[in-house]
């Protein structure tokens, strides 16, 4: 009786408790392990879509049952509640969903928070199912503080048994990849790419890429990864990177298989790809700052395997527009470092040089020139921070023992050169050529000059390269950037050397050339063999050789643009390489070096417009090896067999029959009486030649002018008639070189000398291949032109003359006198007022030109006055009328109206500017 009345109390109470609750109640099974009760389920998730208001009843219910059985440990029951909210949140598409998102929320928080992993696990599952929802009215009030700090927690976890730390971490991961997905594809929502958010998220992420198990595929899983970039899966236009043999259908459902079967390092890879690749301009520096400070927290720089595997992953994954700022940001990581250890930098320079050439691709005006710039900066410093271990070294050479930690720190310093140059010709090869043209000269202005070569205006004038240098730091600054230059040189295909050597790229390039340290000359060679070689004979030339014919060059016929650029820029080259073969302290790497430059022009430039140019290149060379007391027996003997070398190999290029015999017997005579003056170049010679005067066997004394027998030297004269006898002119051959050391004429002289050669009846000659005497005529006719040197002799030009010049010394004085010219006309222009210029570079009755100008307007002008008067001319006769010029009469007429008012109104005024003779100075 009593058990029945407390049945239908209950039965009658329970009638009276609201639907919802009735709903919910019947969906727990009487025993946890039975799982939850699925027609019941089916009706609670049919109430909750024909009754959407009362979703959120439903909700807060289920998460006050579930607090209940988690507070009383009742597990089972939680499982079943959770379970049922993710039913009730996959099925329920309403307005009214937020409501119950947050009761949802308030029960993953609730798991979240409890010690049990199982629970951690549970909750994180759910809420990754709540990420992948697309709701269809964002909640501006929600916000995801908690499960940033919670999951993070958890990608952090140390749990004592590995799989279930395993577990967790995973947990953590997923639902850090969760909370990306909900946030960052609405603005509205609250921003994830804050520096609280991206400072929890981005080194949970790390944490467990550290594990060494990431590294175990690190080439195969980010050639999966750099099948697409950026949100649309573009690639880079200039990207070539090694994940090129792998397969271009990377998709989703591929990345999906992942991250079911990953452990928590390519999980968290795959999560940072995603969360990279979603970043916009404006947050992706967002990402890198946490990253950059987590490898310096944690001291992963060195060694650099995770940092550069960790870059990769992300210049992979950002949007190709954006990589360009990882370099920047990169750069800028550097300059905070600038004070920390080299080893250090040099870790960070090498992350650059293996990501570098993925921003190349993609980066554009300004911002090349600009990581450029940063580079060469860091280069600069570094430079300066070895200049006093360098200086440490040289003091303590003599020294039996030196301080070894400042050799270790100058190693380290050039080891972090190195890998910034790498980073620069890395960077460099994946950007078109004319980019490439524009940092090589970008490079060759930040080079350091001495004063000496600055104020150098031409390269004829001669020697002055040799002063001393300002700093200890130049020369070795200067070696380091021309190695850059080089690293960007080798990079380079040349097609046509108008292209590749401007102006402004090729005057300081041989201005370097002279330098004084042996280093930055062979540097220089070595950039000049990268871009003068367009057809891979670089091997092949390295060593002088006779036997041209066993190299199998590659030659083919010069176009029209390379004998324009030969005549333009030639004679400038051959002035470089005659006067870098000069230097004393050349060895014989250098003079091999420039071998290989003038056999790389040959191969590429040599044809019967040029022959000439270079065989009188040759003959200047051989001419110094004879009459330079200055170098030492050894010096001379190298310049005779390169020039035997490139004689033979010019014959090769164009080939003339006479010309080739000529070389066969010089080549012959020189193999039977003197072998010292054919390659290869040697560190010493026993072999004394039986016609010189003095003998010397030491590679380090000095001697006098060489007396070797003519049929072992080039013959000029030979040379001509074998020219003459093959259909050649040969007067460039005689023709004194542009890099003689004879300073360029004033158009002034030129202009006066012309009027005086006129006046005495000289003509200039067309041809100067007849007859020797033509050679002087014909200097005048040239003076006025550029790059063609005027000769005065004191004598007639006969062969007797011409072999005296040759076999005197007179560079030396001939120097002096150029440097006192020098010097005083520059005392002169710069101390000087305006009037004395103009009456110094006044010629008094020799200018041709300013004669016949005040001529014909004199004779202009003589029909309406005398306006000549004060000049002291008397008035020209009337010799021009309309009918036989109507231009000229038209002119007169205007003239000799505008010469009447002004007879009326000046009598004294000033004369014409025409009349005016201005200094050249001015005129350029």
């Amino acid at each position: 009786m009593a058990r029945s009345l407390s049945m239908g109390c209950c039965g009658c109470c329970s009638a009276l408790r609201p639907r919802y609750k009735r709903l919910v109640d019947n969906i727990f099974p009487v025993n946890p392990q039975d799982g939850l009760v699925k027609n019941n389920m089916e009706k609670l998730t049919f109430y909750a879509l024909s009754s959407p208001e009362k979703l959120d009843r439903i909700g807060e219910y289920l998460f006050q049952r579930a607090s209940r059985d988690i507070y009383r440990r009742r597990n089972g029951f939680v499982i079943i509640a959770m379970e049922a909210m993710d039913q009730l949140l996959v099925a329920c598409h309403a307005q009214n969903l937020n409501l119950f998102v947050e009761s949802f929320l308030r029960m993953v928080q609730k798991l979240l928070e409890s010690t049990e992993p199982k629970l951690q696990v549970l909750a994180t599952q759910s809420f990754v199912r709540f990420a992948n929802i697309e709701e269809d009215t964002p909640s501006y009030h929600r916000r995801y503080d908690f499960f940033i700090s919670k999951f993070s927690s958890m990608c952090h976890s140390n749990h004592n048994e590995p799989e279930l730390r395993d577990k967790i971490r995973l947990a953590g991961i997923k639902g850090l990849q969760g909370v990306v997905r909900k946030t960052v594809s609405d603005d509205l929502i609250e921003n994830i790419w804050e520096a609280v958010h991206m400072d929890k998220i981005v080194p949970s992420l790390l944490f467990n890429m550290q594990n060494l198990r990431s590294m175990r595929g690190q080439k195969g899983v980010a050639a999966k990864g750099e099948g697409g970039r950026g949100i649309g899966g573009t690639r880079g236009k200039g990207m070539r990177m090694d994940e090129e043999d792998a397969d271009d259908e990377v998709d989703e459902e591929e990345e999906e298989e992942v991250e079911e079967r990953s452990d928590p390092p390519t999980l968290a890879e795959t999560c940072l790809r995603e969360l990279v690749k979603r970043a916009s301009f404006g947050h992706i520096r967002s990402v890198l700052r946490p990253v950059l400070r987590h490898l310096d927290h944690h001291e992963l720089w060195v060694p650099n395997l995770f940092a550069v595997h960790t870059f990769k992953i992300i210049m992979i994954s950002i949007q190709a527009q954006y990589s360009y700022t990882v370099i920047e940001t990169l750069m800028a990581h550097l300059d905070d470092n600038s004070k920390s250890s080299p080893k250090i930098r040099t870790s960070i320079a090498d992350v650059l040089s293996k990501i570098i050439s993925i921003a190349a691709g993609e980066s554009v005006g300004p911002s090349v020139l600009e990581i450029i710039n940063s580079l060469l900066t860091h280069l600069r410093q570094s430079v300066m921070r070895e200049v006093p271990s360098r200086v440490a070294e040289e003091s303590n050479a003599g020294e039996d023992e030196s301080p070894e930690e400042g050799e270790e720190v100058g190693v380290d310093e050039r080891l972090y050169q190195e890998a910034l140059i790498n980073a620069l010709g890395e960077f460099a090869n994946h950007l078109p050529d004319y980019q490439k043209i524009e940092i090589m000269m970008f490079i060759m202005s930040k080079v350091p000059h001495t004063g000496a070569e600055q104020a150098r205006p031409h390269h004829h004038h001669r020697h002055h390269h040799r002063r001393g240098y300002s700093g200890p730091g130049d020369a070795l600054l200067q070696n380091i950037l021309l190695k850059s230059l080089l690293k960007v040189g080798t990079k380079y295909c040349t097609v046509h050397f108008n292209t590749t050597f401007p102006l402004s790229f090729l005057e300081p390039l041989l201005r370097m050339s002279l330098a004084p340290d042996p280093t930055v000359r062979l540097l220089v060679q070595q950039i000049l063999h990268t871009l003068v070689d367009r057809h891979h004979n670089l091997d092949k030339l390295l060593k002088p050789t006779i036997n041209v014919a066993d190299l199998d060059l590659t030659l083919e016929k010069c176009s029209r643009p390379d004998i324009i650029f030969a005549r333009k820029h030639g004679p400038a080259m051959h002035s470089s390489l005659h006067e870098s073969l000069e230097q004393p302290g050349n060895t014989a790497e250098n003079v091999e070096a420039v071998y290989t430059t003038v056999a790389l022009l040959c191969t590429e430039l040599a044809c019967e417009d040029t022959v000439a140019d270079f065989l009188r290149l040759l003959i200047s060379i051989q001419d110094t090896a004879l009459t330079n007391a200055s170098l030492s027996t050894v010096h001379k003997y190298y310049l005779h067999s390169i020039v035997m070398s490139l004689f033979v190999l010019v014959a090769h290029a164009v080939p003339i029959p006479p010309i080739m015999e000529y070389a066969h017997k010089v080549a012959t005579s020189r193999e039977e009486k003197a072998p010292q003056l054919l390659p290869p170049l040697l560190d010493s010679y026993s072999v004394v030649m039986v016609d010189e005067v003095e003998s010397s066997s030491s590679s380090d004394t000095k001697s006098g002018p060489l007396t070797i027998s003519p049929d072992l030297l080039l013959d000029q004269t030979q040379l001509a008639e074998h020219l003459l006898g093959a259909g050649f002119d040969p007067a460039r051959l005689h023709q004194a070189p542009s890099y003689s050391g004879l300073p360029r004429h004033s158009w002034v002289d030129s202009s006066a000398a012309m009027a005086a050669a006129a006046a005495t009846g000289i003509r200039s000659s067309s041809s100067m291949g007849a007859d020797l005497n033509s050679l002087s005529a014909d200097a005048d006719s040239t003076a006025s032109s550029p790059g063609i040197l005027r000769k005065h002799p004191g004598e007639e030009m006969t062969f007797e003359a011409i072999k005296k010049v040759l076999s005197d010394s007179w560079e030396k004085e001939r120097e002096g006198e150029e440097e006192e010219r020098c010097r005083q006309l520059c005392h002169t222009f710069r101390n000087a007022d305006f009037d004395e210029l103009v009456s110094r570079t006044q010629t008094k009755q020799n200018d041709a030109l300013h004669n016949k100008l005040n001529e014909i307007f004199g004779r202009l002008s003589s029909a309406v006055g005398h306006p000549d008067n004060y000049m002291g001319r008397s008035p020209a006769p009337q010799l021009i009328t309309a009918s036989s010029s109507p231009f000229l009469g038209r002119l007169h007429q205007r003239r000799s109206s505008g010469g009447q008012m002004a007879l009326h109104n000046n009598s004294n005024s000033p004369p014409p500017a025409y009349e005016i003779l201005f200094p050249e100075l001015f005129v350029y």
